[in-house]
């Protein structure tokens, strides 16, 4: 089921980056085979949860995916991967390449079991610069791309981390680009290809789209910088009893919103609404006026004028209204399902529809090593070499899990 139906894929990341890429490409229709050290992703540990190794990270970047807990420190445990890669049409892996190579899993070793795989590598710098064997965090390379810059300059001066991995998730979907970009590819050429996805690279592309700015020029015509995004202004506005987000943006709006204010006037007598260029040389003074239009109403008031007159919106939501939010709740955005260890959990639904290859129903996070036994019989291994490898220790089958108590 789904587009991508009939591929096969090794996952050997973890935390979110990789994990949050293969993720994407299993509710595509893919096999992931999520292979896991002894230890198991890290990420099973954070946040509160019903057993040990099953937290709610973990089990929203993890669905769709078949998990293989084998210890790559073993001779059989490499073998038992090189079977499995023999076979596949994606590796994807989220360390640096350096350690890949310690494994003997670079991809010119790789290259050798399998021309025809895309071997995909998401780490923090590309492999030409002197960063290349740093290792890197989703908040080392936010500070690293000016992100913690912009929210310094935009706020008090402070910087200050998004809070969400948001180089983490920004590159993984850049990957998954990438490696589907590849098969393509590779359905040309009949081989496969290495792939590098460096996060530093991505990110700073990703922010500088915006705010290069003069700097785009040589010489530079200015320090750069987005003036509408950097304004200290620009954040949902205040209203009487709470807050709204709301954009007007071209003319047509500014026109719809001072005539559904009774304020048609403004623009005449204000050269600095007259206009988009105006607004935009004008922007911190436009933005504190309009939050002080916006102090006047109640965020009821102001939901049903904006709506009549066509000027974007939407509430600003904590994470309890999100779960209750009209649209998301009528395209079923947030479902719940039973999940086979941890009883009823909330799922949300991936994003994007394919109305000729859809996809089938989701399928639960794996527990560790859920489907060791499973992926050893299918590469074609007996039932006297399982066996052997779960005693010795190379392959793990998944532990009992050991409630606790829900923690904060």
């Amino acid at each position: 089921m789904g587009p991508l139906h009939g591929i096969r894929i090794i996952d050997m990341t973890s935390v979110l980056m990789g994990p949050f890429a293969t993720q994407a490409l299993g509710d595509m229709g893919a096999d992931v085979i999520k292979v896991e050290a002894p230890q198991g992703d890290v990420v099973r540990q954070i946040g509160p949860a019903r057993h040990d190794d099953m937290g709610p990270i973990f089990l929203n970047t993890n669905r769709n995916k078949r998990s293989l807990s084998l210890d790559l420190k073993r001779p059989e445990g490499i073998a038992v991967l090189h079977r499995l890669i023999a076979e596949a049409d994606v590796l994807v892996y989220n360390v640096r390449p350096q350690a890949m190579a310690r494994l003997g899993l670079d991809y010119e070793a790789v290259e050798k079991i399998n021309p025809r795989i895309v071997y995909a590598g998401l780490f923090g710098f590309g492999q030409d610069g002197p960063y290349a064997a740093r290792p890197a965090y989703d908040d080392l390379i936010q500070g690293a791309s000016t992100l913690s810059y912009l929210i310094a300059r935009a706020s008090d001066g402070t910087p200050r981390y998004v809070p969400t991995a948001m180089a983490d998730r920004i590159v993984g979907i850049t990957a998954v680009g990438g490696i589907l970009a590849s098969l393509i590819a590779r359905g040309r050429t009949g081989r496969g290809q290495r792939v590098d996805i460096p996060m530093f690279e991505t990110m700073v592309g990703f922010v500088l789209g915006d705010h290069l700015g003069g700097l785009t020029y040589e010489p530079p015509l200015d320090g750069g910088g987005y003036a509408r995004q950097l304004s200290p202004y620009r954040r949902p506005y205040r209203t009487k009893d709470g807050y709204i987000c709301a954009l007007v943006y071209n003319d047509k709006q500014w026109e719809g919103f001072l005539r559904a204010i009774g304020r048609e006037s403004l623009q005449k007598e204000d050269a600095r609404f007259a206009t988009f260029a105006n607004r935009s040389r004008n922007i911190d003074f436009v933005y504190e006026r309009l939050s002080d239009i916006f102090g006047e109403r109640t965020t009821a008031e102001w939901m049903r004028v904006l709506e009549e007159a066509d000027i974007p919106m939407m509430p600003m939501h904590d994470f309890e209204s999100v779960l209750e939010d009209p649209h998301l709740t009528a395209t079923r955005f947030f479902t719940t399902v039973e999940h086979p260890t941890e009883g009823t959990i909330r799922s949300m639904r991936a994003p994007v529809s394919f109305f000729g290859t859809p996809t089938g129903p989701i399928k639960h996070a794996p527990s560790q090593g859920e489907h060791s036994v499973e992926i050893l019989r299918q590469a074609g291994y007996s039932a006297e070499e399982i066996d052997s490898f779960l005693a010795s220790g190379a392959v793990q089958a998944p532990p009992a899990p050991s409630s606790k108590e829900n923690t904060a």
